[in-house]
């Protein structure tokens, strides 16, 4: 439920078409009614005519869903713990880099033996951040954005000790 409803949630629901009412134009009956051997027509915006407004298209809509908070704390709870009863979460106790590097972290994460993985970490690395943007398969977070589609997404899970701690001060409310 709880994918579905982060899906639904980055639906951008835009997708819109004109009716009858909505095409300029076309409010003069195109011919009288009676005498001519058409059929009746009493505007050229209806659905049947080329340029028309269409019968049943789609109009702006928001596909959320309501999903209830403790719901969303259990889905996050058990995607957590698939991943540590798989043996596919590691927690380090920083993880920083030195230098901008895609080829270093890379080296890195090879090291760790992972053919890739969501980095948790607490707050802000700019440098690592950068050093993992360019790579496949990796993806780095802040505690505060960990989601259930991304922790089930990537085979592996590395967290930082300060992101366990804020993730865990956020699982206790």
């Amino acid at each position: 439920d709880m994918v579905r409803y982060q899906m639904a949630a980055r639906r951008q629901g835009s997708a819109a078409t004109k009716n009858r009412s909505a095409v300029k134009g076309g409010s003069k009956k195109p011919y009288r009614q009676k005498g001519t051997g058409n059929a009746r027509q009493g505007t050229i915006r209806a659905p049947h005519y080329v340029g028309g407004g269409a019968a049943f298209g789609p109009s702006p809509r928001s596909y959320t869903f309501k999903l209830n908070r403790k719901v969303k704390k259990a889905a996050l709870c058990s995607a957590l713990s698939s991943r540590f009863q798989a043996d596919k979460l590691l927690v380090v106790k920083d993880l920083a880099v030195d230098k901008i590097s895609s080829k270093s972290f890379s080296q890195l994460i090879k090291r760790f033996e992972l053919d890739g993985a969501l980095i948790i970490i607490d707050q802000a690395d700019n440098k690592l951040e950068l050093s993992a943007r360019n790579l496949r398969n990796v993806k780095v977070l802040r505690a505060e954005g960990v989601n259930v589609y991304d922790i089930l997404k990537y085979p592996n899970l590395i967290l930082t000790d300060a992101a366990v701690n804020e993730i865990e001060g956020a699982l206790e409310k």
